[in-house]
């Protein structure tokens, strides 16, 4: 029965694109609906985790939590200039370095903050 539910609900949007004037406009606005759901998501994720993780943010050094904070800061500029960089010739490459850097530089900060010397 849920199956079928989601299914009806698909087929409602799909008929909203296909018949309704102007219904690409109306695909335009429930992406970008979803897209502000999935990042607003995100953001509640970090806020409940560094509410949990006060005490090993606050035991960082300050060069540590800078990277941590400049990493994340460079992850939340690249989602929000995905189409900017994605559309010019070297921005995608850059884009994927940027990110494996700021993940790297998360990664690195974590397995220092929970080593055990």
């Amino acid at each position: 029965m849920r199956t079928l539910r989601n299914v009806a609900i698909v087929m409602l949007l799909a008929l909203a694109v296909a018949f309704v004037p102007a219904g690409g406009n109306v695909a335009d606005a429930i992406l970008t609906a979803i897209a502000m759901g999935f990042l607003a998501g995100i953001a509640w994720f970090l806020f409940v985790f560094s509410r949990q993780n006060q005490l090993t943010l606050a035991a960082l050094s300050d060069g540590r939590r800078a990277l941590l904070y400049g990493a994340l800061g460079t992850i939340a500029l690249l989602v929000a200039g995905k189409d900017e960089l994605f559309a010019t010739g070297g921005g995608t490459l850059a884009w994927i370095a940027l990110l494996a850097a700021s993940v790297a530089a998360i990664w690195r900060v974590w397995l220092d903050a929970h080593s055990w010397h």
